[in-house]
């Protein structure tokens, strides 16, 4: 329920809050956006199923997202898209725990 709370609360703020990030950052907030997504469909997923520690949870948290950013990084410095291995591992990864999430919800019914 934390991640939930936070995501919701994190969405408020960017919406009261508007700021509009540099052209040349978009790849770096883009995947560290990503990576942070997964971490809270992951937390919410592990919260479901009792087992949320919030030590992994903000590890993986901070943890993810710096490391999607700075493969971003590499990667413009390498010219090449190595930001893409970053969105597709923490945008699968994002979707297999909704899916999780989903049929928690439905099998509670």
């Amino acid at each position: 329920m934390i991640p939930l709370l936070g995501l919701i609360i994190g969405l408020i703020i960017g919406v009261l809050i508007p700021y509009n990030i540099p052209k040349e950052y978009s790849n770096y907030a883009a995947v560290a956006i990503l990576a942070a997504l997964d971490s809270v469909f992951g937390g919410l997923y592990a919260s479901m199923n009792n087992k949320f520690d919030i030590k992994v949870f903000l590890s993986g948290f901070f943890g993810n997202a710096l490391l999607a950013a700075l493969l971003a990084y590499i990667g413009d410095r390498l010219g090449i898209q190595l930001h893409l291995a970053a969105v597709f591992a923490f945008g699968y990864r994002m979707f297999m725990n909704f899916g999780y999430i989903r049929r928690k919800l439905i099998d509670k019914k």
